[in-house]
């Protein structure tokens, strides 16, 4: 779906859905508000809607670092995640989620034009390189398989967990090796799947019946595979999961498994890189960065300076 090109003062994007998927919730856990102990915003019925972004002001040293030129820039993003991944308000036609405020954020530092486009999430990377896109904003973790064809710069620190229903019988996942015999739901494209796939050799070097992967291009089909039986756990985000777990009945946050960085992606060896970073590290230093963060319950995943490209974090 393509959308109006908007100036980056304007809200973010206004796309319609005939599928629009909102995350179940109402978990009845507490008061409204709460905050759990993974440092979630637990239990508010309403997707936050703080203004975090409407002050930010256009940085000259940051602007300055942009292609000669530039003014405006193509955006992809996926939609239909649960917060703080990229959903929509209410009104079924403005996105929102922490991705979506730290796009806005830096537009604004770069005093730029955003056009956003909707992409599947797997179909974004691959794009890139073709020009499609100027930049995807979809929590893409930063690998070493993906820094081969993908520059980054990097605004959070996420990462691979997760979750199963609340009357499972599994535990802390530490290795993979717990997961034979298993069905495991996780989303098309993603780290979780190459990691998964990467590693099916694991059960039947122990001997073991393998696991299987359901991946899913939908969120809501894959939360539904977990809740009705046909998938025994799910491997995604871990604040990703950790909302979906303080906000929907009947499931269970399990562990982290994987930190990793979260950056913004570009073709490899774009020229932008330098500006984005500086733009992110000024959003840091003025505190627009901690009030995004606090707006998703997300302090856990600060950084405390970009980068461009970083090895992948190791264990």
């Amino acid at each position: 779906m393509r959308t109006p090109v908007y100036r980056h003062f304007l809200p973010f994007v206004t796309i319609t859905s005939a599928a629009l998927f909102l995350t179940a919730c109402g978990s009845g856990s507490g008061d409204a508000g709460r905050t759990d102990a993974a440092g979630v915003a637990a239990t508010s019925d309403q997707v936050p809607t703080t203004d975090v972004v409407s002050a930010v002001k256009k940085d000259d040293a940051a602007a300055k670092l942009l292609p000669a030129g530039t003014r405006h820039l193509t955006v992809a993003v996926s939609v239909g995640g649960t917060p703080p991944g990229t959903t929509y308000l209410s009104d079924g036609r403005t996105l929102t989620g922490q991705d979506v405020d730290f796009t806005k954020a830096v537009a604004k530092t770069l005093g730029i034009e955003l056009k956003v486009e909707q992409a599947s999430f797997e179909a974004i990377l691959p794009a890139l390189d073709s020009g499609k896109y100027d930049f995807g904003a979809s929590n893409f973790g930063v690998t070493d398989e993906r820094r081969k064809t993908i520059d980054f710069v990097t605004y959070v620190n996420d990462g691979q967990g997760f979750a199963t229903r609340r009357d499972s019988k599994l535990s802390k996942i530490t290795d993979l090796r717990q997961l034979c015999g298993l069905n495991v739901a996780t989303g098309a494209g993603t780290t979780f799947e190459a990691t998964l796939e990467d590693n099916r050799h694991v059960c039947a070097d122990a001997g073991k019946k393998p696991y299987q992967v359901q991946t899913y291009s939908e969120p809501s089909a894959l939360w539904s595979s977990v809740q009705q039986g046909r998938s025994d756990v799910v491997m995604s985000t871990i604040n990703g999961l950790r909302y979906a777990v303080a906000h929907q009945p009947g499931l269970r946050f399990l562990n982290e498994y994987h930190r990793l960085d979260v950056g913004f992606a570009f073709k490899k060896g774009t020229d932008l890189a330098p500006a984005f970073r500086a733009a992110v590290n000024k959003l840091i230093a003025d505190g627009t960065y901690d009030r995004i963060l606090k707006k998703w319950g997300t302090t856990g995943s600060a950084i405390t300076e970009s980068r461009v490209s970083p090895p992948e974090l190791k264990d």
